[in-house]
């Protein structure tokens, strides 16, 4: 990015293998569970004091209300201009489940019964207003709607705000709360869930994604103000890009060209060369078009074997438009701790692929350097952001 500086200064994680930064990494470094990735026993009630409120928010505002407070907590007294306080969440498919339950209401009780909320609770931009009112940030309040992408793209979108001077901080992230009856038979009858209830990313035995949800937020602050008052800064987002495949709604394009060019332009908005980059967190569905033809784009840009890999969807699942947010968590907090979580369910390197480093069993040890983190999305959505360590 060609503007100012952009610093993580928060993070705030609620996912099913551990609500919370320290939990969720514990989670990511543990072996792969098996079946959908559900947060159970979910009590939204810790963070609304009027249980009201609480009843007239959608679940996947409400993973992003737990996720921000965690995050602003983390970033300390931002004592910034309001207006200059902006909120950024994407998501891929919103209050899915308020807008399922209503159908059921209507055609059960008629539709003098539906909730008034619907349309509130519902909306894809709920989360992003939710959390504006919430905490009184009067700048930017939007969000991206780009499916699997739309956490990155949402991130990336923030920190230009930053970036370009438009705003001094913005609460960035996805949230994801897609699980309806409706909703995973839509995508089992596509073929698209894994039929086993294991995430294998690039591995032979590859059938399908686990659906998951979740929500990453990050607090991405103006790295002088951030420094200037002392501020833990967990990282910079240095870069990042969007493009698309153009090709088909579900499949990516041939020989992974949208991927390519997608982390292309986003090294080159960072002005990192591709053979500074140290790690890649890729986006690693563990359905068998998607990891090829990440691979295949891995192996073009970079070579092989490459940067170290891992696909963090071996242990959360595929969050849709909550992933690209969690992943980002997970590169900052593989920065931290200077270790890079495995890619969990992998055994076996799929042979027709071209040959990535990427980490399996353990935890890797590694100097944390610039890292790419990749989603793509149904539509022919690409998204790349460009993280360096501090």
């Amino acid at each position: 990015m060609q503007g100012r500086r952009v610093a993580v200064t928060g993070l705030g994680v609620v996912a099913p293998c551990g609500v919370g930064v320290e939990a969720f990494w514990e989670g990511l470094c543990a072996p792969a569970p098996i079946g959908p990735r559900q947060i159970h026993r979910w009590d939204a009630s810790a963070y609304f004091e009027n249980p009201k409120e609480m009843r007239r928010t959608d679940r996947f505002t409400q993973l992003a209300v737990a996720a921000a407070d965690e995050a602003l907590a983390q970033a300390g007294d931002l004592a910034i201009d309001p207006s200059r306080l902006g909120t950024f969440i994407g998501t891929g498919v919103g209050g899915i489940e308020t807008l399922e339950t209503q159908i059921e209401v209507r055609l059960t009780k008629g539709e003098r019964r539906v909730s008034p909320f619907l349309v509130p609770m519902m909306m894809t931009n709920a989360a992003a207003a939710t959390l504006s009112m919430r905490h009184g940030w009067r700048g930017p309040c939007e969000n991206t709607v780009t499916a699997c992408a739309a956490g990155t793209h949402a991130i990336g979108n923030a920190a230009r705000l930053v970036s370009n001077g438009y705003c001094d901080a913005v609460l960035a992230g996805g949230s994801e709360a897609p699980f309806t009856p409706t909703s995973v038979a839509g995508f089992s009858n596509m073929t698209a869930l894994s039929t086993s209830g294991v995430s294998r990313p690039f591995d032979p035995r590859r059938d399908g994604f686990v659906m998951a949800e979740g929500c990453a937020v990050l607090v991405l602050e103006e790295w002088d103000l951030a420094q200037a008052r002392g501020a833990t800064i967990w990282g910079e987002i240095l870069g990042s890009a969007s493009t698309a495949d153009a090709h088909h709604i579900t499949a990516p394009a041939p020989g992974g060209r949208g991927a390519i060019s997608c982390m292309r332009l986003a090294l080159d908005d960072a002005g990192v060369a591709a053979s500074d980059v140290a790690h890649i967190n890729a986006h690693g569905t563990s359905t068998d078009k998607n990891d090829a033809a990440e691979a295949t784009a891995i192996a073009e840009i970079f070579g092989t074997p490459g940067p170290i890999v891992t696909s963090t969807k071996g242990v959360t699942g595929h969050a849709l438009g909550g992933a690209g947010a969690l992943e980002a968590a997970a590169v900052l907090l593989a920065m931290q701790k200077q270790l890079i979580p495995p890619t969990a369910g992998h055994e076996t390197l799929d042979p027709t692929l071209p040959k990535i480093d990427l980490v399996v069993g353990e935890p890797r040890a590694w100097t944390p350097g610039p890292t790419l983190s990749n989603s793509f999305g149904f539509g022919g959505h690409n998204g790349t952001l460009v993280i360096g360590a501090v």
